[in-house]
């Protein structure tokens, strides 16, 4: 994964930006109550007033009702239209002057845009406020409780509005689901302040608001009965439901309604895997089957075992001898060769080894070729070693065009995948996601009691202001261009930068601080930040306070323990451009004063600090390059050392400077140097970039790898009898070790060839050069190594120094030594011959080795289930970089999910098309349209994954173009855009309030109910209106404008032909925490989308930023298995080739198989995730594997005697190089590794390759030579009756 982009997905709420509405719900929903006239007088029956008639007005401009009661009144023809048109309910009499019903028009279309989705919910509200208005029978119910004194006149000051509970509670439940689609929200929260029944909305709506604040000018206290001796009843005008047939809402608005009952609520998935409780105990049935498998394999192979020795030992089933009586004497010449250290030794006469030994024909030539090879190079040495090395220096050349990748998504996303492929159409036909730059303030936990006590306190706002203006003053230099943070931050309506913080409840702007009233007011705009014009930000728009604070539980946002800031930057598709490169000055300006300012500022508060950019994660990779230098360095070093240690022979001062093979073991080191250098030209002449993982891992990959080799060469020369020449020696090395270090260099080459089918980038390059890399690394071995062998070899016979092979010494000493020593056995080799062997040979060892390792085998594949996909972002960077703390923090205190867009291609919205009602959620939409499914799975988000239901232009659209949304969709005479009524040039922006001004006074709505069809657009009302509605400001009178919204949710290029090629709904997943969670929020999104594809016909993708990085894990499983069967097939088709047995391929196979599958159960052990860092780890598991087996299978298969005889030997042959020269070469090498300062190696490189080591070390001398013993092939080697004086035998497959 990239974490850049993998930290993105956990903190991006911000598309709450986009939303740049600046209704203010306490204003416009008290507007709507205007009491109007108010009756003083007592009378309280049918047709009269209560009050009539407007006889003031407040300081504020508020008008107050006359509080005299008197008839109610027939209106005019004019006015009788007026009202009919808003208040159905009202007929003949009214008790509204024209001018209060002008009032109650101008205050009821802000709520309109809010309701008018939802008909019957408007039609709800818009009766109460008639009833209350307008009423011809005002007066039973409403009752004048206060008057007060307006120059001479008196006014309303407080009535009672006696109203049933049944009106109250169809109302609510009318409108208590309706979205405001704008806001991902309710319109509850901006029409009731949040009310959860009906009783909150009464009362939210009937306060009387101070002077200059939003609410009501009188108080309106409701009440569900009237005294019975006050002759008056309460008013009870019938409601509409939600789901009423002739005003019905959507499902969306109105999920319980018949219509869409029927359909069920989106059942959350099982859980794929099943349980077994056995008493008290619950376990999985995967755990119970291999239990239960476990005991019957140990039971059939306890009762074969107690045959198999009873038989045995039975003497008339005694097992006949593998060889014939007469042959003995040649098999005791052989053994005590063998014991004498001195192993199957093969002579240049060919013709009499082919007579001796059954080969196949692979064998034969394979045979053919190193023996004659292995006589020519030794012979020309300097041929070989200037030839091999000068192709790779060739090779080399291609370095002049290194370059190295660190942009995040080329590392970690493949180029053809559908994540990527969605970014790029997102990206190109609505906008790239905007760039991230973040603050995180938190306090520190009690250590009393471990709680975090509240960020919201008085200093900590004046802390954060400190704060605020340092980062505006910022100036990043640019091209000599000095680049501030307004010059590039996101402004959704061009002015302000919509930057998230807790200080745009008092406009960015410490002035503000204490005439808003200080900290009271910050308390005040948690609970009323969608409804207080004070609360709204410096952009328009209102700030969720989960956006802006962390750390805290519900909605109790004052026991915040975190302040979060977030600047959003705009950003862009060329990430080359010029825009692109002002965004990272700017960012690299902000971390350095986030280190060395902000930092100190925050710790001296005893707060904390965390803080990210948009390029921090591709800055800490490239940091990353330096960070673990000194470490891979001591590696290098540390194997150096033992190389040089082993290859030489055992110890003794008097000849060390003759012995030992410094100058060897460095000039291996070179070669492989050079295998890596010339992989990396290679790749890097054809283009391809290189990666910080192949700088540092493959060169100690190598070398752990090419150690090997080299130990076993270097071993196998000095095993040969020296009185042969040094070409007899070096070919009869080749011959007895050449296949086996064929077979296991191809099978390493070949598992690292099968990594690059994984589509990660990074993960691909790594196994393409890593499989080039040992490639060059073999052939380096065979060629150039050979050489130097020769070199050395003859270096010490003629008595010359170690590292100074032209100073040569007297050869007394070295003779003696040589005379003395030469025959002697090493420790590794008498303990492999004495103890190891001979202990494994006993049957009960056989037995529990068996059964452990199997036992260990059947729990890694129950651990296997355990191992969650995923790569932790604080993985991948140094343990000492500032984002390790941040992304802690991310987990701990945010508390909204990343982003969420489902898009749409190509939506016709012609007439003849079905489209839009398919996709909108408001009246009339399809019950099963896009939007309504989104809705219903909002109400399930724990299989979801989806918060709240989507933000919909096209709802807005429909509602914004609706007659009944009459301040929105205006005209002038002349038929261009007309504005609401607040907004220039109806409204000068230099006036107090804003009236009916002379300039808009002939607008009009853009559609009357005839125009439309079902209340929809047609294709040219469509096409001609929507650029208007994305251009429209959202305001007061209009709060569903679309500028700033909706800009970049639809792209109009080519809509002209009546196809919309691209738009998107806005909606955040729920929190996501874990690795995990993000796959499974993808993954629920995608089936979502594909079920909706299918359904309506309309092809639908979800994106979120995050995705691309984690595409990878939704088949991470069956990228593994298939990678890993196709790597193990390969070794076994090898295998097979090679030694033309299936026998013993099969066993190699199989013990390949355990390996694999105890590391994966290591793996579940020590919570390593899987991924493809460690898919191509457990690929290459395949191919180191191979070597701890295919030299011991080897030894085992060319020796002669019983199966016990035959796994003695080769322990003793064959043990002590694989435990020296390949166990302990890796293992030096991986320690180092533990020192690492990224914990991506102590993970992924230290961790599993220990375990690796470890496994394949118990595996190949432990249970291998106990499974050859019991199980094994048939020996190879066919004994010569012609007896000579000294043997001929052969060693080979």
């Amino acid at each position: 994964m990239d974490s850049s982009q993998g930290r993105k997905c956990s903190i991006f709420p911000w598309f709450l930006f986009m939303v740049f509405v600046v209704v203010n719900s306490e204003r416009y929903n008290t507007r709507f109550l205007l009491a109007d006239n108010a009756t003083a007088g007592k009378r309280h029956s049918e047709g009269y007033c209560a009050m009539y008639d407007i006889c003031g007005a407040r300081s504020d401009g508020k008008v107050l009702n006359c509080p005299f009661g008197s008839p109610s009144v027939e209106p005019n023809e004019l006015l009788s239209a007026k009202i009919q048109s808003l208040c159905p309910t009202i007929t003949g009499n009214v008790c509204c002057t024209e001018a209060q019903f002008d009032t109650l028009r101008t205050q009821v279309q802000q709520a309109i845009p809010f309701l008018v989705g939802c008909p019957a919910c408007l039609r709800n509200f818009l009766n109460l406020f008639c009833e209350l208005t307008c009423s011809p029978n005002q007066s039973q119910f409403i009752n004048v409780t206060s008057v007060s004194k307006i120059g001479n006149n008196s006014t309303v000051d407080g009535i009672d509005f006696y109203i049933t509970d049944n009106f109250g509670e169809g109302m609510f439940e009318s409108c208590k689901d309706v979205k405001f689609g704008t806001m991902n929200t309710r319109a509850i929260e901006f029409i009731g302040a949040g009310a959860k029944n009906f009783r909150e909305w009464y009362a939210f709506i009937g306060r009387k608001a101070p002077l200059g604040v939003p609410g009501s000018p009188y108080a309106i206290n409701f009440l569900p009965s009237a005294p019975e001796s006050s002759g008056m009843s309460p008013m009870n005008v019938s409601t509409f439901t939600c789901g009423d047939t002739s005003l019905g809402c959507s499902c969306g608005d109105c999920p319980l309604s018949g219509v869409c009952s029927s359909s069920a609520l989106p059942s959350p998935p099982k859980k794929a895997s099943c349980s077994v409780r056995i008493g008290s105990l619950k376990a999985k049935c995967i755990e119970v089957a291999v239990a239960i498998l476990y005991i019957v394999l140990v039971s059939f192979f306890l009762g074969w075992g107690f045959l198999y020795k009873k038989g045995k030992r039975s003497p008339t089933s005694r097992a006949k001898p593998l060889i014939n009586v007469r042959n003995s004497g040649i098999v005791r010449r052989i053994n005590s060769q063998k014991d004498e250290n001195v192993p199957m030794q093969m002579l240049e006469d060919g013709p009499q080894v082919n007579n001796g030994v059954q080969l196949s024909i692979v064998q034969g030539y394979m045979s053919k070729f190193y023996r004659r090879y292995g006589t020519w190079v030794a012979r020309n040495p300097v041929l070989v070693l200037c030839s091999s090395v000068a192709i790779v220096l060739v090779l080399c050349l291609g370095l002049i065009r290194f370059q190295v990748e660190t942009r995040p998504e080329k590392l970690w996303v493949g180029p053809g995948s559908r994540a990527a492929e969605e970014k790029q159409f997102f990206d190109s036909h609505l906008a790239p996601f905007y760039r991230i730059e973040q603050l995180i303030i938190a306090t520190i936990p009690d250590s009393a009691h471990g709680k975090a006590p509240s960020i919201v306190t008085e200093s900590n706002i004046n802390l954060l202001f400190d704060i605020q203006k340092k980062v505006d003053r910022i100036r990043a230099n640019h091209s000599g261009t000095m680049v501030s943070l307004t010059d590039i931050c996101l402004k959704p309506l061009g002015k302000d930068c919509a930057t998230q913080s807790v200080l745009q409840y008092f406009k960015m702007d410490f002035e503000n601080y204490n005439g808003f009233g200080g900290l009271d007011h910050v308390e005040y705009c948690f609970q009323h930040y969608t409804s207080a014009d004070t609360c709204l930000s410096a952009f328009k728009a209102p700030l969720d306070p989960s956006t802006a604070l962390g750390g805290f539980s519900g909605n109790n946002y004052s026991e915040a323990s975190a302040f979060i800031v977030t600047y959003p930057v705009n950003n862009a598709i060329d990430k080359e451009g010029n825009d692109t490169k002002m965004a990272v000055a700017w960012e690299k300006a902000f971390i350095q004063l986030a280190k060395d300012e902000l930092l100190q500022m925050v710790q001296s508060k005893n707060l904390t600090l965390a803080f990210s950019s948009e390029s921090s994660v591709e800055e800490e990779l490239k940091r990353e390059s330096t960070a673990d230098a000194i470490t891979i360095l001591i590696s290098y070093l540390v194997m150096f050392a033992y190389i040089s240690l082993t290859l030489g022979d055992t110890p003794r001062f008097s000849s060390l400077y003759i012995s030992s093979k410094v100058l060897l073991g460095l000039s291996g080191v070179m070669l492989v140097l050079l295998s890596v250098l010339g992989s990396v030209g290679f790749f890097s002449a054809i283009g391809l970039k290189s990666t910080l993982i192949i700088m540092e891992v493959i060169p100690f990959l190598v070398l752990a790898v090419g150690v090997d080799n080299m130990c076993i060469l270097v071993h196998a020369v000095k095993r040969q009898q020296l009185e042969l020449p040094i070409e007899g020696r070096i070919s009869n090395a080749l011959v007895e070790v050449g296949p086996s270090i064929t077979l296991a260099s191809l099978s390493e080459v070949l598992a690292f060839a099968v990594g690059s089918f994984i589509p990660m980038p990074a993960c691909r390059v790594f196994s393409m050069f890593a499989a080039l890399a040992v490639l060059l690394d073999f052939l380096l071995q065979i060629t150039a190594f050979v050489a130097l062998i020769a070199f050395d070899f003859l270096r010490a016979e003629d008595n010359r120094i170690d590292c100074f092979p032209c100073v040569k010494v007297s050869s007394s000493n070295s003779d003696l030594d040589k005379g003395s020593h030469e025959r002697k056995p090493g420790l590794l080799a008498r303990y492999m011959k004495e103890i190891h062997g001979p202990m494994l040979n006993i049957w009960g060892v056989k037995i529990v080795v068996v059964c452990v390792f199997v036992a260990f085998a059947l729990a890694s594949i129950a651990l296997c289930t355990r191992v969650e996909p995923g790569l932790e972002q604080q993985i991948v960077l140094p343990r000492d970089s500032y984002l390790q703390g941040y992304f802690n923090n991310i987990s701990d205190y945010l508390r909204v999910g990343p982003p969420l867009y489902f898009v749409v291609k190509n939506y016709n919205f012609s007439s003849e098309s079905r489209h839009t009602n398919q996709l909108c959620s408001i009246s009339q939409c399809d019950s099963n349209s896009l939007l309504n499914e989104i809705a219903r799975a909002s109400l399930v988000p724990e299989s979801s994954y989806i918060a709240k239901p989507a933000a919909s232009w096209l709802d807005d659209f429909l509602v914004w173009l609706s007659p009944e949304a009459f301040g929105c969709c205006r005209k002038f005479t002349n038929g261009s855009f007309c504005p609401p009524d607040d907004q220039p040039p109806c409204c000068s922006t230099n006036d107090g309030s804003c009236g009916l001004s002379s300039v808009c006074k002939d607008c009009t709505t853009c559609f009357r109910h005839s125009d439309l069809q079902n209340d929809r657009p047609s294709t040219t009302q469509f096409r001609e209106k929507l650029p208007w509605f994305l251009n429209a400001l959202p305001s007061a009178d209009c709060a569903k404008g679309g500028n700033g919204a909706y800009t970049s949710s639809v792209e109009l290029k080519g809509y002209e032909d009546g196809i919309i090629q691209a738009s998107a709904f806005r909606t955040y997943h729920t929190p996501l925490n874990k690795q995990t969670d993000y796959v499974d929020s993808m993954r629920a999104a995608r089936d979502f989308t594909s079920r909706m594809s299918k359904s309506l016909k309309i092809e639908v993708f979800p994106y979120s930023v995050f995705y691309t990085f984690f595409e990878q894990y939704l088949n991470i499983w069956k990228t593994a298995l298939i990678n890993l069967a196709i790597a193990i097939g390969a070794v076994f088709i090898v295998c097979l080739i090679i030694t033309c047995s299936f026998w013993t391929s099969a066993i190699i196979l199989i013990v390949l198989a355990m390996i694999v599958v105890d590391l994966m159960g290591i793996m579940a052990i020590l919570n390593i995730q899987l991924n493809a860092v460690s898919v191509v780890n457990l690929v290459m598991s395949v191919g180191i594997g191979v070597e701890f087996c295919v030299h011991i299978t080897h030894a085992f298969l060319v020796t002669s005697g019983d199966r016990n005889q035959r796994m003695q030997e080769a322990l003793t042959t064959m043990g002590a190089s694989v435990f020296s020269g390949i166990t302990l070469t890796k293992l030096v090498g991986v320690l180092v590794l533990c020192f690492s300062r990224t914990e991506v190696f102590v993970v992924y490189y230290f961790k599993m390759y220990l375990a690796l080591v470890l496994l394949g070390f118990l595996h190949g001398l432990v249970f291998l030579p106990v499974l050859l013993s019991m199980f094994g092939p048939p020996s190879r080697c066919v004994l010569i009756e012609k007896q000579e004086d000294r043997p001929s035998t052969s060693s080979q497959f």
